[in-house]
């Protein structure tokens, strides 16, 4: 049997993106889409109801923050979801390619799939140069630091629900991908990358990496992120 999956889209001023999204979701193997609303100031919300989607409001801005409200509400049912799968609302993703993502799930090869940017295709201004130095600096980091290659931090993924609740995520903001890729490896989780297309995100540029502070926050919390835990790792040895 297919696993029960809901899927979570963090969102924020992404109404106009979010109608493309929606319908090209396999809607046949999902069964809620849940949209947090993380501080829109547009018609994210009722263009989510509108399209079908679960809404939920999450005050405190952040990407970790929405995420874990979403996940909150998913696992607050009485059947819970087998798998957990996340993506942007911006269009930059694309939706059709999450039963890619799900396949090594429902074949019992993996316990988290991570949509590699830099293993599949991408628009040529669909990454800035600093997401790209960005991006190759922290997974360098992450091999170097724990003995894991990978070859992106990008947002699209599904994970089981077993391996999710062994990770404890808690970070609200930029840290939160990197931290569930720097768990999975701590605690020998079966981690599988499959190449993923990614296009120049819906509406222009990105809320984060187009703007200096954005990039530099970003930049800060996921390189914090990765060696705070590396130092945790090295003070918990005995």
């Amino acid at each position: 049997m297919f696993p029960i999956v809901d899927v979570i889209i963090p969102a924020l001023n992404e109404a106009e993106s979010l109608p493309k999204v929606l319908a090209d979701l396999p809607c046949d193997c999902i069964r809620q889409i849940i949209v947090v609303d993380n501080g829109s100031t547009d018609e994210t919300a009722e263009v989510a109801r509108s399209g079908g989607a679960v809404v939920l409001l999450e005050s405190q801005r952040g990407y970790g923050a929405a995420c874990l409200r979403g996940i909150a509400h998913a696992l607050g049912h009485e059947v819970q979801p087998d798998v957990l799968a996340f993506l942007d609302g911006d269009f930059s993703d694309d939706p059709r390619q999450l039963a890619d993502l799900l396949g090594p799930l429902a074949s019992g090869d993996a316990d988290l799939v991570l949509g590699s940017r830099v293993l599949g295709t991408s628009d040529p201004k669909s990454l800035t140069c600093q997401q790209r130095f960005g991006n190759a600096l922290a997974t360098y980091l992450i091999d170097f630091l724990y003995g894991y290659k990978y070859s992106d931090l990008g947002p699209f993924r599904a994970i089981t629900r077993e391996a999710y609740l062994q990770l404890d995520m808690a970070d609200q903001n930029y840290g939160w991908t990197v931290e569930m890729q720097i768990k999975a490896v701590r605690l020998g989780l079966r981690v599988v990358e499959i190449p993923v297309n990614y296009r120049t995100r819906w509406g222009g540029t990105s809320k984060v990496s187009g703007s200096l502070r954005g990039t530099f926050g970003a930049g800060y919390k996921i390189l914090k992120t990765i060696f705070i835990y590396h130092w945790v790792s090295r003070k918990l040895k005995p």
